[in-house]
């Protein structure tokens, strides 16, 4: 049975041949790999030669302190063993990066729970750097919302979550896709909060933002020496998100090589830190997200069939926004209602004129760009009466071209106003629309606007007559 130190490496720094010879034997029970030493200096030997995963570190050694050894030590989980009476020492090597200390004497059942705790904190702390570097680039503001028209996908999730109740361990794979924009990294998190391993950590990696050159390194973590700025051992995502889950955003940006190493971490629950000789067991649950269809890169050969197959086992769709116009102004609101909050606003409404506005639009960047144009309107519009001009052209007042609209340009939502429109004036607008559109030349805007150059001419010179 896999304990904690099962394949792991483990040094033991101690100069009583007899405690040196129960733990050897007790970590190799456990299923270490254990190194035994009684000094200083080869303890300082065996930790340049080798990368470990865990130490145990006696304070006073025949020609030095074990603290001192943490130097050599970075990356390493490092537990100090104090007799009574250092505890100052023991205090003090805590504070230079050791996890915990042992107070000798102690039971040797106690080693695997410190060891165990030391490398959850160790992995939070990993999730939490990465989580920091991640946010230092801004968030996108989105916020689940289901709705009528996510009825079934919210049901078909719900039976995923079921499943994994009845698994709790070597979780399957989802694959979420969708538009840029729809929530996908919203929906990881939603899962991730529902499911069993709510209370480990939730990983999320952009692996468009990882540069190929650092990609490997990310995931997988290196040892020392790996690569010329390798000073230590470090961890990689996939192990801080052990027990817990990795998310991995559009991960059709990693290259051939880096799917087949994911591939085998989830089938096999294995991963091989870069410069590393051997394989280490992780149980991350893997949800991976794609803006492309997976399928068609995969027959087009610019996506491992074999990583397609295993992900699609639980496939999940998520809609584009122009897909749930049914739930746009449902979706405002509550976004709406979020957003005002945050700036300290009492109350979100919308106008008729923005409701008009909102339904006419196409959303390309779905509930991303919708609850940008929700913010806009509330830091620079009347909140209680939001309208949305931004996502229009104006003529006299009323929204007649929409930026986004695809196939006939007149937004039918535009109705004439009750003192009607100055014809002659809104040519003239759409003219200079098409001028503007084609850089200056004008050739190029008659043909936008299916006339001859002589017309806008003609109107031009009239205009300035």
């Amino acid at each position: 049975m896999d304990t904690i130190l099962s394949g792991r490496d483990v040094l033991v720094v101690d100069d009583e041949p007899l405690l040196r010879k129960r733990l050897k034997r007790f970590l190799e029970g456990e299923g270490a790999n254990v190194i035994a030493a009684a000094t200083f200096d080869e303890g300082r030997e065996a930790l340049s030669s080798m990368p470990f995963d865990y130490a145990l570190l006696d304070v006073h050694l025949p020609d030095g302190l074990g603290v001192d050894l943490l130097d050599a030590a970075k990356g390493v989980i490092c537990v100090v063993m104090t007799a009574d009476g250092g505890w100052e020492i023991a205090v003090e090597a805590i504070k230079r990066g050791a996890g915990d200390y042992l107070a000798k004497p102690f039971e040797l059942e106690e080693i695997p729970l410190i060891l165990g705790r030391c490398a959850s904190a160790k992995r939070s702390r990993r999730s939490r750097e990465h989580r920091m570097e991640m946010e230092a680039g801004g968030g996108d503001g989105e916020e689940l919302f289901f709705g009528e028209s996510l009825a079934d996908l919210k049901k078909s999730l719900e039976r995923i979550l079921e499943s994994d109740r009845r698994l709790t361990q070597k979780l399957p794979p989802i694959l979420l896709e969708g538009e840029t924009g729809t929530g996908k990294s919203t929906f990881a998190k939603w899962l991730h909060a529902k499911g069993t391993r709510k209370d480990r950590e939730l990983v999320v990696v952009n692996c468009a933002a990882l540069p190929e050159s650092l990609a490997e390194s990310e995931l997988f973590g290196h040892e020392k020496g790996a690569f010329t700025d390798a000073k230590g051992k470090r961890i990689g995502l996939f192990e801080a998100a052990d027990g817990g889950t990795l998310f991995l955003d559009e991960i059709a940006s990693l290259s051939s090589p880096l799917q087949a190493k994911v591939l085998l971490a989830i089938e096999e629950g294995k991963i091989r830190r870069l410069g590393g000789t051997r394989e280490i067991s992780v149980d991350s649950r893997v949800i991976a997200a794609s803006n492309r269809d997976l399928r068609e890169l995969a027959k087009e050969g610019q996506f491992r069939e074999d990583l397609f197959h295993r992900l699609n086992l639980l496939h999940v769709r998520i809609p584009a926004l122009r897909e749930r116009k049914g739930d746009l102004l449902s979706l405002v609101g509550h976004l709406g209602s979020r957003i005002a909050g945050r700036y300290g606003v009492d109350a979100f409404n919308i106008s008729a004129k923005g409701k008009r506005q909102l339904e006419a639009h196409d959303w390309p960047g779905n509930i991303r760009e919708l609850a940008h144009e929700v913010e806009r309107a509330i830091i620079l519009g009347d909140p209680e009466n939001a309208e949305f001009p931004a996502l229009a052209y104006k003529i006299d007042g009323e929204s007649l071209l929409e930026t986004s609209t695809h196939g006939d340009w007149l937004n039918p939502h535009w109705e004439f106003p009750d003192e009607g429109i100055d014809l002659e004036n809104a040519i003239d607008r759409l003219i200079e629309r098409a001028i503007e559109k084609a850089d200056g030349n004008v050739t190029s805007a008659a043909r936008l606007l299916g006339v001859n150059r002589d017309y806008i001419r003609y109107r031009k010179k009239k205009r300035s007559i």
